[in-house]
């Protein structure tokens, strides 16, 4: 009976020893609810930052093409650098990227006043944290609106100016916002590069009628006058220095 008794306390004493230990893993393993998450955008207050600068080059290159096509000369050089392709009867020679790649060069040279003007009064300033981004893009615009309003002809930009504000048009082309001169402008680049191709082809249209009427006189009916009078375009137009009068009229076109 003594042993029994006495025997009796040790658990207890065991579970009394064991209970702080266990509050002391509770305590331990309790998440800390003081934690934050704090983003650093930096450069907003001085010069732009450079992750800044990268996600703004990524998009420039993504809308590149689309701004190239739509803002610039491009799409009145390509027009009519093609049609003169097509009025020599060549479909293949010289080859899209030559011709593209060439109606591109002739854009920058074209638009290099208006990017030159970009660069000092946009880009160098907010490199410089001298102007925030919105006064960037201000800055940047005023001379490629300017460029456009100079190509753009007076009844396409009536026409959208008109459609944007409800049928009232601006006091001032400088009022016209670029929703609506965009499109005025690319219209207008595809009228003039069409006028410009309708007067290249005249000259070979003469040829290849001279020589079908020769060919239907001399009864040779079955020979295609468009073998024949190929040579006879290749000739005139290397004679008359056919690429250079048409890249001279192209830059003469945005004086």
């Amino acid at each position: 009976m003594v042993a029994r008794t006495a025997a009796a306390p040790a658990p207890a004493a065991a579970g009394a020893t064991a209970a702080p230990a266990l509050a002391d893993t509770t305590t331990a393993g309790a998440p800390d609810t003081q934690a934050s998450v704090s983003l650093d955008l930096g450069g907003l207050g001085g010069k732009p930052s450079q992750s800044l600068l990268i996600i703004v080059l990524i998009t420039l290159l993504a809308v590149a093409p689309a701004l190239l096509i739509m803002l610039t000369s491009f799409t009145r050089i390509v027009i009519v650098l093609s049609l003169t392709r097509n009025a020599l009867g060549l479909h293949t020679i010289p080859p899209n990227q030559v011709i593209v790649g060439l109606a591109m060069f002739l854009s920058f040279f074209v638009m290099s006043p208006t990017f030159g003007d970009i660069n000092r009064e946009a880009i160098q300033p907010l490199l410089k944290g001298e102007k925030t981004q919105a006064q960037a893009y201000e800055s940047a615009v005023t001379p490629l609106r300017t460029f456009m309003l100079k190509q753009t002809r007076k009844g396409e930009l009536a026409m959208f100016s008109a459609a944007a504000n409800g049928g009232q048009r601006p006091e001032k082309p400088e009022d016209v916002g670029l929703a609506a001169l965009i499109p005025a402008f690319i219209l207008s680049e595809l009228k003039t590069a069409f006028i410009i191709g309708f007067v290249i082809f005249i000259p070979f249209l003469v040829i290849d009628i001279v020589v079908s009427s020769s060919l239907m006189s001399m009864g040779m009916m079955m020979l295609p006058p468009v073998f024949v009078s190929l040579p006879f375009k290749l000739l005139l137009f290397v004679m008359v220095d056919g690429w250079g009068l048409v890249v001279r009229s192209l830059l003469k076109s945005f004086a």
